[in-house]
């Protein structure tokens, strides 16, 4: 497969589509994995009108129905306060879906920049960016996350900032990586002395030869920022209630286990499904799009 991959990196863009595609669809974990994205991307885009209950959205109090099992009127149970958890899990796919999407491409902005920058750069600006990044790789990313939205106080928002202050550093290391092996190729060396720019050699040589690996890691850091929100939840530094946060859910609905075990049950298993999906299809883009990292 490694072959391939290859001749599908170096194939023209229309034959380097169907090439990949043929590829994704030869594999079993990469079909799966775009299932899974694809369902939770559908959840995400539609949930709201779909969803058999609207109002338990905003956390709606019926008591008389509270911590009901499955049935036909109620197809995951209901909740401590009688709202449904079907509902509520599927709007919790848009918020963790677009929490985690957010979370990836807002680090990926800082990061590649900076990455770039000191792998062309060299010299102080380089050992300035590479040591100031190391600063925040020295520290446990969910330590390091924890601590600052103790100090920025819970919520979504400041769950979301500390998750991106930890998330930058990886695609400094990424980005310069690439660039320094970029740098040296002969493509660049004839376009330094034709003249180019580096703003042009920046935009016409070293970022179309770093998109692959950075669009593998971006792919898997999706699923992996939605279970860092998710952890924050849990512990009561993300989303509070009665927004409908996945982890935020299964932290309330671990005082019911194991007698209204339905309860913790669907939001931990949407966790489970959007991580494996992004990280199967991780999997997958990568033996496409960069599969000399696959070489043992």
């Amino acid at each position: 497969m490694s072959a391939i991959a290859e001749e599908t990196v170096a194939a023209p863009p229309r034959r380097r589509l169907r090439l990949a595609l043929w590829l994704l669809s030869r594999s079993f974990s990469s079909m799966l994995g775009l299932f899974l994205v694809i369902a939770i991307v559908v959840l995400a885009l539609i949930g709201p009108w779909i969803v058999p209950y609207p109002d338990h959205v905003a956390g709606a109090v019926n008591l008389a129905n509270k911590l009901q099992p499955p049935s036909a009127a109620h197809w995951l149970g209901t909740d401590e306060v009688g709202n449904d958890i079907l509902t509520r899990v599927i709007i919790g796919a848009r918020i963790s879906l677009l929490v985690g999407i957010g979370i990836t491409f807002a680090a990926a902005a800082i990061g590649v920049p900076l990455g770039i920058l000191a792998g062309l750069a060299g010299g102080r600006l380089r050992e300035a960016i590479m040591r100031f990044t190391d600063l925040f790789l020295s520290v446990p990313g969910l330590v390091l996350a924890i601590a600052l939205v103790a100090a920025l106080g819970p919520g979504i928002v400041n769950a979301m900032i500390a998750l991106i202050l930890v998330w930058w550093p990886g695609y400094v290391r990424l980005a310069e990586s690439k660039a320094l092996s970029i740098r040296e190729e002969p493509f660049i060396e004839a376009a330094r002395v034709a003249g180019a720019s580096r703003a042009r050699i920046l935009r016409r040589h070293v970022l179309p030869n770093s998109l692959s690996p950075l669009i593998v890691k971006m792919s898997m850091d999706i699923g992996q920022a939605i279970l860092a929100v998710a952890s924050l939840g849990f512990i009561g530094l993300g989303a509070k209630p009665p927004t409908p946060e996945w982890g935020a859910m299964i932290s309330i609905a671990r005082g019911y286990l194991p007698d209204w075990w339905w309860y913790a049950m669907a939001p931990g298993v949407f966790i489970y499904l959007a991580v494996l999906g992004f990280n199967l299809l991780g999997d997958g883009l990568r033996d496409i799009l960069d599969p000399r990292s696959n070489r043992g």
